[in-house]
């Protein structure tokens, strides 16, 4: 409780005479040295003798200065011990506004409603970023004084029902849309056709905002909430729970990350457990793809130590981790106070650890750049839909999905074709639907799904149903390209007018918004093979 003491407001800090400096007066003056218990002065019987004013003015005025040292220490005593009292109950306006004060909330600026996602419901979004700033770190981390990028991104994903969760993880290297966005202070940055996922964050000015944006239009999943942690936030909060335990399968020795551990299971915090995380040029293929099961690792090991027994049962080591969490956390305003951040992590705790599902978006090299990524299509689409539908990879369900009729998926080009290039693909969309900006939208989201060469063309006539049309010989690629947008397959029709080197053509009707929540509604119910995973609960998962 000495920190307890330490928050008394100075002003209430009055400090007895010296003779008495750990003792509580009584009434009269004299108390129990043992216990410094108050004793009650003794009267004899009868009326209270009038005191006798003797002295005059002075002597009342030095008689009233004696006393009030006594009085201020009586209600310093009293406000510290109800502050201990009210601690020790389980609490504590202390403890509220300590937590409080620890939380870092920023406002973030999303657009329009129109602009984005359907809500997810009773579903939980999460985006965790993981920032590589070294602002105040010193020179250790290299990049001195760097406001850091999204180097480490997850997309939390908690099922309505609490039953399960699903983790997507983002590679920094993959190459995206970053559409423009809205800073504090009301700047507008640019957006960017092409470029790296980690530039959503940093450069140029900006936000979390921003990344929210880029992530948003990249899966078209809706997100609640964002956390954000530095490299600090990795040491402290490792340390708060009394270390994790990672596995290594085979003796790693990186220059870069100074993570210098031999073949087998250790208990790493602080510098160690961020040396950890860092690690990507000692194991693997030596890229940011082989780093991300470490930090999957790490993730699910952290998860099951703050679940543990241990933890939950120490008050020191809650109070530690609430500390350091709080401390550590950069969150928006929706979430910016103790109540809130509460309420979430509650939430999340009802997750059996054993259903909460690590893995990685499914990625290729990118064609022109081996040092950069793109997205593999469909199975990116496909990963995307399942967490915008709240299917989970765990094969555990709401239990009533479980008991509903089933949806009749949207068509997939891949069941009776072979796969499509979509980079390749030209695209002219049209906007007939009536509503402003529905073009663009539809644009964004087509090339955060691999078409690349999509574009807007001129308003069409209104009109009620959406289409996609092709020329002879691309009907895979129209097929994709419907899927993509969530319209029906009988939204696809050949023109016999257009020729062989004409691209692709969508008319976006009335229905467009309609048959987005109806491709979310009628989300694949199984994953894509060879997708990379690591189950929350899975202690035998070692970094090669």
């Amino acid at each position: 409780m000495q920190q307890d003491w330490q928050e008394v407001d100075p002003a209430d800090q009055q400090v007895p005479p010296a003779g008495d400096r750990g003792r509580t007066p009584g009434p009269d003056g004299r108390q129990d040295r043992a216990a410094g218990i108050p004793v009650q002065r003794r009267r004899a019987p009868g009326p209270a003798a009038e005191p006798a004013r003797t002295g005059g003015r002075a002597a009342r005025r030095r008689q009233a200065a004696a006393e009030r040292p006594r009085r201020r220490a009586l209600k310093w005593t009293a406000g510290v011990g109800a502050l201990v009292l009210v601690a020790g109950c389980g609490g504590a306006y202390y403890a509220y506004q300590h937590f409080n004060n620890n939380i870092t909330a920023v406002k973030v600026q999303l657009g329009s409603e129109a602009e984005r996602p359907k809500a997810a419901g009773d579903a939980l979004n999460i985006l965790v970023i993981g920032t590589d700033s070294r602002a105040g770190l010193g020179r250790e981390y290299g990049d001195e004084g760097s406001t850091g990028h999204a180097d480490t991104t997850l997309l939390f994903h908690v099922a309505k029902d609490r039953s399960n969760a699903t983790v997507i993880s983002i590679p920094r290297d993959l190459m995206v849309p970053i559409p423009e966005c809205e800073i504090t202070g009301g700047k507008k940055i640019p957006g960017s056709a092409r470029t790296m996922f980690n530039e959503s964050l940093g450069q140029e000015g900006r936000d979390p905002g921003c990344t929210w944006k880029t992530v948003e239009k990249m899966t078209g999943i809706r997100v609640d909430h964002f956390v954000m942690v530095n490299f600090d936030a990795v040491k402290t909060l490792s340390t708060a729970v009394g270390g994790v335990e990672v596995c290594a399968a085979k003796d790693i020795n990186d220059p870069d990350s100074h993570l210098r551990m031999t073949k087998g299971r250790h208990v790493v915090q602080g510098d160690e457990a961020l040396a950890f995380v860092r690690t990507r040029h000692a194991v693997g293929l030596g890229g940011d793809l082989t780093r991300i099961p470490l930090q999957q690792q790490f993730i699910s090991s952290m998860i099951r130590s703050i679940k543990s027994s241990d933890t939950l049962t120490s008050p020191t080591k809650l109070w530690k981790l609430a500390d350091a969490a709080t401390k550590a956390l950069t969150v928006d305003d929706g979430i910016g106070s103790v109540d809130k951040l509460k309420d979430l992590a509650l939430d999340i705790s009802k997750v059996d650890t054993k259903n909460i599902t690590f893995t990685t978006v499914p990625v290729l090299d990118d064609p022109k750049d081996e040092n950069r990524l793109v997205l593999k299509q469909p199975d990116a689409g496909q990963v995307f839909s399942l967490v915008a539908g709240d299917r989970s990879l765990t094969g555990t369900t709401a239990p009533d999905a479980a008991t509903a009729e089933p949806t009749p998926a949207a068509p997939s080009p891949t069941a009776t074709t072979a796969p499509v290039d979509a980079k390749d693909v030209r695209v002219a969309v049209r906007n007939g639907s009536g509503t402003p900006g529905q073009a663009q939208q539809a644009v964004d989201k087509l090339r955060a799904k691999g078409f690349a060469k999509a574009t807007t063309a001129p308003n069409a006539a209104a009109t009620p149903i959406s289409s996609v049309s092709y020329p002879a010989g691309k009907a895979a690629e129209a097929a994709a390209l419907a899927a993509s947008l969530g319209l029906p397959a009988d939204a696809v029709k050949e023109d016999p007018k257009a020729g062989g080197r004409d691209g692709l053509a969508v008319v976006l009707g009335k229905d467009v918004l309609a048959a987005a929540t109806a491709s979310a509604a009628a989300a694949p119910t199984e994953a894509p093979k060879d997708l990379q995973r690591v189950q929350a609960d899975d202690t035998d998962v070692c970094a090669k």
